[in-house]
């Protein structure tokens, strides 16, 4: 043994030794929770696989289709995207009304209307069945049947210049909608019921049957736009259903065709129609009713979202 060795280069060739047992091993750092690394993802939440309702890693506990828009990466037909899909559609100031329509609103009464309504550039007495009651300024009406005010084009500043904002605003997001990026399309061809959808742009170039209950999972912040080029047909006694956290203010239905509702069932969201809106007895929403042509009502319950 050589006592002269230098002392340097043995401190070096034990450093050399414990980086080569560490490369055995493999890296003991931690990893950080939800950081991407290998092991995230690999715990399911209900309804969604990996992190967020979105899920990751391999699939989506069930979910179908959607964008990456409330965490992770989408697990369905059709690769997700960021940005723009997961922006709520701008109603501007047609949010200000629960049901907004250019020829008319109907009703079988009694109907529950909670939040306002608005024609333009039709009068008044193309809102029928409501029993109108004018206000002493006639700025608007009111009904027994509607917890809110009821604007027309006839009535007196500034209702007419607010209105046809408001009938321009309408426009606006109805082509907002339809311009978004689809991330699914013509899923279940056309008939979606029974299915769970995670947040997404959804499209069909045919119209949509809703036949059975269908669900939408997402958090608070989650986006659904449902791009559909024909009618849009809810059967009777069917339900839409929001899970998770999902609010209706985030679900925008854009239709060019018309949208029945059927006998006693129940939607949620915003319909963004380019013709009428149709609820068939006892048929309600929470959401909002924008129509380029009518709205008719069966004794139903429209409720505006909650904020």
């Amino acid at each position: 043994m050589n006592r002269n060795a230098n002392p340097s280069l043995s401190k070096v060739g034990a450093a050399l030794v414990m980086l080569s047992m560490a490369a055995g091993c493999g890296s003991v750092a931690a990893q950080t929770p939800n950081d991407g690394g290998p092991n995230d993802g690999k715990s399911s939440n209900v309804g969604s696989g990996g992190n967020g309702d979105g899920g990751s890693n391999g699939g989506n506990g069930g979910l179908t289709g959607g964008a990456a828009t409330d965490g992770g990466q989408s697990g369905g037909t059709s690769g997700g995207t960021t940005g723009a899909a997961g922006v709520p559609v701008n109603l501007r100031t047609a949010g200000d009304y629960v049901i907004l329509a250019e020829s008319g609103i109907s009703t079988v009464p009694p109907s529950a209307v909670t939040g306002d309504m608005g024609v333009y550039p039709i009068m008044a007495t193309a809102i029928t069945n409501f029993a109108l009651i004018a206000d002493s300024t006639n700025v608007f009406s009111i009904s027994m049947q509607v917890t809110g005010k009821i604007y027309a084009a006839g009535y007196a500043v500034p209702t007419p210049a607010n209105l046809l904002t408001a009938i321009g605003d309408m426009g606006l997001a109805y082509t907002d909608a339809a311009g978004r990026a689809p991330d699914v399309t013509e899923l279940g061809a056309g008939s979606i019921g029974g299915m769970t959808l995670a947040p997404g742009v959804y499209q069909w170039s045919s119209g949509l049957l809703i036949p059975t209950d269908l669900t939408l999972h997402g958090s608070s912040t989650a986006v659904w736009i449902f791009q559909i080029a024909q009618t849009l047909t809810l059967s009777s006694a069917v339900n839409v259903h929001l899970t998770g956290g999902a609010l209706a203010k985030n679900v925008f239905w854009q239709v060019a065709g018309s949208v029945e509702l059927g006998t006693t069932s129940h939607l949620e969201g915003i319909i963004l129609s380019a013709t009428m809106i149709n609820l068939r007895t006892g048929a309600s929403i929470a959401g909002r009713l924008l129509a380029q042509t009518a709205v008719t009502l069966d004794t139903s319950t429209v409720t505006q979202p909650a904020p």
